[in-house]
């Protein structure tokens, strides 16, 4: 026994108008013993940092000797976005594809951002499951989403471990904002169509490493891991929330500042017409909007973002699925 290896490969992903190469690393993590195959990576959108710290620490601690199988990890999937630390590539080079998040398995002769992701894919494509990490806004529950109705990707959700799973429908189950704002080429969603059981973990904050949160990810990584197989050892029960991903969210129906009710956390059951928080007019004091949730459900997400402008999103509401 040699104990398994670690490769970390440059890899090239696209070549940039000056002629300079774009690449990124991917670390491979090869056990002695045969087993299953997991990609998992970070850093689509670039200020969404807390997963790849969760993937220098997984790195840190896996004990290759341990290891059966293979995990294939790539801390940031889109350097364009994570060098300007933002959520979408820069106009200057993709103008029409910049969210990478919505054009895979991406187009090896399409746009910069089509081309990265069609050369990440050939490694999604040997994978036996997918871990896509993100992050959200300042003061949400940490979960994680996977396709409604899809049992492996279920299962790889409840292993992760965190208290709230959200299930979002897809395709014809799904709403028209979810085909308008085009999340068919999520790489969640394009890898369940290729039977790949996938997952999303939402660790909350971007922008900051949140060390509870990256915690919280690196022990929902390696349950991952032996839920598979890869790692020795038997994932926790526990007591987790089955919920339906709420693509309404609340948004402000003015401008102004925002006050969110003080008496409100994330994570606990609202009832329909739950004060979120009212919306003042910076200089008149007036109220101008007062959000309220338009239905049961649990509140995953409440903006602290004081300074809003009309159509922001202010809160986020799962439907409880009673299961």
């Amino acid at each position: 026994m040699t104990g398994g290896t670690h490769t970390a490969e440059q890899i090239p992903l696209a070549r940039l108008p000056s002629g300079v190469e774009l690449t990124t690393t991917v670390h491979t993590y090869r056990g002695d013993e045969s087993g299953p195959t997991l990609y998992v990576q970070a850093a689509q959108h670039g200020r969404e940092i807390n997963g790849t710290e969760v993937l220098r620490r997984f790195h840190e601690r896996l004990s290759l000797e341990s290891l059966s199988g293979t995990v294939i990890a790539v801390p940031v999937a889109n350097p364009l976005t994570f060098d300007r630390v933002s959520y979408t590539t820069p106009e200057q080079f993709d103008s029409v594809n910049p969210n990478m998040n919505r054009i895979w398995p991406g187009n090896s002769d399409g746009s910069i951002t089509q081309r990265m992701a069609a050369r990440l894919w050939e490694y999604v494509a040997a994978a036996d499951a997918l871990v896509d990490f993100h992050t959200g806004s300042p003061d949400m529950l940490p979960h994680v989403v996977y396709r409604e109705g899809d049992e492996r990707s279920r299962r790889l959700a409840e292993a992760f471990g965190t208290d709230l799973l959200l299930s979002e429908r897809a395709a014809e189950d799904a709403s028209d904002e979810w085909h308008r704002r085009g999340f068919a080429g999520k790489l969640r969603v394009a890898a369940a169509e290729e039977n790949l059981p996938s997952i999303t973990p939402e660790l909350a904050h971007n922008k900051q490493l949140l060390e509870d949160v990256i915690e919280a990810g690196v022990d929902g990584l390696r349950d991952v891991c032996r839920y598979l197989g890869l790692l020795p050892g038997d994932v926790p029960e526990r007591e987790q929330v089955v919920a339906r991903n709420h693509r309404g969210q609340v948004t402000a129906d003015d401008s102004g500042l925002f006050r969110p009710n003080p008496a409100l956390e994330v994570g606990e059951s609202i009832a329909d017409g739950t004060l979120l928080g009212t919306v003042y007019h910076p200089t008149r004091y007036d109220p101008l909007h007062e959000a309220r949730a338009d239905r049961d459900g649990i509140l995953y997400a409440l903006t602290r973002e004081a300074t809003v402008t009309a159509g922001d999103q202010l809160a986020s509401v799962a439907l409880v699925h009673g299961e």
